[in-house]
């Protein structure tokens, strides 16, 4: 799959082309132990590109503990990991690094660099890691600035903004590399309450008008609901049910699943 055909539907924000809802991403036997306790039980879990896919269920039950496998920030202990086609663990250094890029995520904490403006803080790794041109980059940041409601802040410093700000700051340069799939990591959870809606605002906007495939953790369920395609009831580091949105969060099969739904809801 190319990247260097649109994604984006709107002009001037180039990224992959339209999918076509063939499997993006697949984790077969996966298993990740911390110690003795694991976090991943011979995991089996695959999302079909263009889909919007949200892991729910309790702290520990290894939701985050899968998007930080597909960032190659830990390796499984058992198992295979394969991303459009192409195998991320076990893989040499060197396509591990290329299967990479096709990723990009966006964190609890914003981890933006503080000496530099927004602009450059979402033009850096396309010029440093994808070689695109200083003017190409800019280009690309400043209309995804305008994307997440920040045009107007190219030249502030994270300091300058405020957490909301540098939360839709860092969904930019996420998306600066074009990736095929975007995570997202309760990316609210660091956020006071009132900042929350503007960043879920700006993740519904690109749910709605991009074709990019998004794996996210929340605990902001209606924001789940919004705009998943599937939900998936992670519990003990296995996937306990799962269906779409209004199935889940309406008529859930698990007691485990109306147990979580009746505390967060």
């Amino acid at each position: 799959m190319s990247t260097d055909a649109p994604l984006m539907k709107e002009p001037d924000a180039n990224a992959n082309p339209p999918v076509d809802g063939s499997e993006l991403i697949r984790l077969e036997q996966v298993t990740k132990r911390f110690g003795d306790n694991t976090v991943l039980d011979h995991l089996d879990f695959s999302v079909n590109a263009g889909k919007h896919v949200t892991l729910i269920g309790p702290s520990g039950s290894g939701k985050t503990t899968i998007l930080r496998l597909l960032m190659t920030l830990t390796k499984p202990d058992e198992g295979t990991i394969t991303v459009d086609g192409q195998q991320l663990f076990p893989a040499p250094e060197k396509q591990v690094r290329e299967v990479r890029k096709k990723i990009g995520m966006v964190f609890q904490q914003f981890n933006l660099f503080p000496n530099m403006t927004a602009l450059r803080n979402i033009t850096e790794a396309p010029v440093t890691v994808l070689g695109m041109s200083k003017d190409e980059a800019e280009e690309r940041a400043r209309d995804l600035l305008d994307l997440v409601g920040l045009a107007d802040k190219a030249d502030a410093r994270p300091s300058q903004l405020s957490g909301g700000q540098q939360q839709r700051v860092a969904i930019a340069r996420a998306l600066a590399m074009r990736p095929q799939v975007l995570l997202l990591d309760e990316v609210t959870s660091a956020l006071d309450p009132e900042l929350v809606a503007g960043v879920l605002d700006v993740l519904r906007n690109i749910a709605r008008t991009t074709d990019i495939t998004m794996l996210c953790v929340t605990h902001e369920m209606n924001f789940a609901r919004d705009i998943s395609d599937q939900v998936l009831m992670f519990d003990s580091g296995r996937v306990i049910e799962s269906g779409a949105p209004e199935k889940i969060f309406s008529e859930p099969e698990h007691d485990r699943t109306r147990e979580f739904l009746s505390a967060v809801l």
